[in-house]
């Protein structure tokens, strides 16, 4: 993907092959000496069971400039959470080990629920919330990287390229978002990315007309990536999504909390692939069903808090239009892949298609049902002011788990 193309909404950091991973780094290495650079990595339990984790670590330990690495576990007992630590005990860097389901961290939770503050549900979401509220607690970096536990392609230069345009002082970004190509066995893969974001996001603009709000989405090449860096100090007043929204709610706060000028996308990769969650036609509440609906639901809340009117006929045609547009998609997927000798599986793709066009009037309905749904997780500004103990408190009990469960 070595081209110099700028779309004039955000800007485009490219690979042009025209410099070394290691000269990245040596210049990394000069800005982390003042402005510290941190990696959050929230990870599941199970993670630490498969392929990629694995090399993730191997890869990290060669990262000079990292000041602290923080890894939110999620779905681990007390035995799982001793063998996590040890785990990861193969970073060389200052890094810790956060037991979401510890005694301490419940008590917190607690803390934030009797205030009518905390999570709506367990998930990436939370975690991420959480390892942010931390490290906002530590005071001590200025640039945070966020990325998945499970890419089974990951190189370090990965992060290297993730984190130079928001840690480069000179550059005005404040936030950067990773893009790729999703090729995986042989296989054209990021089914979501391409068979609902990109053509709902063409159905509504010619469903409600122009916006801002969609040019500016359209602008990123892939805007469900999971690799994000941003600059510490937004993080106090950025709300987190608590649903599968995630990435699409940030995008959407980074809109809503800053100039376009100060957020860029940045090629990460030559290729990248991670786990792959199911269809799950059969029940709306798990794997890329789920994820369609609450992607869907997250750009028709901005939408609606920016003064767009829905109502039932609206997403009748939003559904009608979409699904047009799709199909439109797909003959030029399945031509691109056929050129670059892969794989597309035309039934399964119209088959996410025609789930996807259904999840749309779904979400639409459950909009409808509840406007005012918010499922976002307060701000740590709002926690600190509800609680002005409750971060210090985060941090005695983190510290306190690490003692108590070695």
């Amino acid at each position: 993907m070595a081209d110099f193309h700028q779309n004039g909404n955000i800007a485009t950091i490219h690979n042009l092959r025209t410099r070394s991973s290691e000269d990245i780094t040596r210049e990394l290495n000069s800005f982390g000496a003042s402005r510290k650079i941190s990696l959050v990595l929230p990870s599941l339990y199970s993670e630490l069971e498969g392929d990629a984790l694995p090399n993730i670590l191997n890869e990290l330990a060669q990262v000079p400039y990292l000041h602290r690495i923080v890894i939110g576990l999620d779905q681990a007992t007390e035995d799982q959470y001793r063998h996590a630590r040890e785990f990861f005990s193969v970073l060389p860097q200052n890094h810790v080990v956060i037991w979401n389901s510890s005694p301490r961290m419940q008590a917190i939770q607690d803390r934030l629920a009797g205030l009518g503050l905390g999570p709506i549900e367990d998930g990436k979401g939370k975690n991420v919330w959480s390892c942010l509220g931390f490290l906002i607690a530590c005071a001590d970096s200025s640039v945070v990287a966020i990325h998945d536990c499970d890419i089974v392609t990951y190189e370090k230069d990965l992060l290297n390229r993730l984190v130079y345009p928001v840690a480069n002082p000179s550059f005005p970004y404040q936030i950067s978002k990773g893009f790729y190509a999703r090729v995986g066995s042989n296989k054209m893969n990021g089914r979501v990315s391409r068979t609902l974001v990109s053509p709902i996001l063409i159905a509504l603009k010619r469903t409600i007309g122009d916006r801002d709000y969609l040019d500016y989405l359209r602008a990123f090449r892939y805007p469900l990536s999971g690799e994000m860096a941003m600059r510490t100090g937004i993080l106090p007043d950025l709300r987190i999504p608590s649903d599968w929204g995630l990435e699409i709610g940030v995008l959407s706060e980074a809109w809503r909390n800053l100039a376009p000028k100060s957020v860029c996308q940045v090629e990460i990769a030559d290729n990248y692939d991670h786990k792959h969650q199911d269809l799950s036609p059969e029940d709306k509440t798990k794997g890329l069903s789920r994820m369609s609906i609450d992607i869907c639901k997250a750009m028709f809340r901005k939408l609606a808090a920016d003064g767009t009117v829905f109502n039932e006929e609206v997403f009748r045609t939003l559904k009608a239009t979409y699904y047009r547009s799709a199909l439109d998609l797909l003959d030029s997927y399945y031509n691109d892949a056929k050129a670059n000798g892969l794989y597309v599986d035309r039934h399964a793709e119209e088959t996410a298609v025609e789930l996807f066009a259904e999840n749309i009037i779904a979400a639409g309905h459950m909009f409808l049902a509840n406007p005012h749904e918010t499922p976002f997780i307060p701000t740590w500004n709002r926690v600190h002011s509800a609680d002005p103990d409750l971060m210090s408190d985060m941090l005695k009990g983190v510290a306190a788990d690490l003692e108590e469960y070695k």
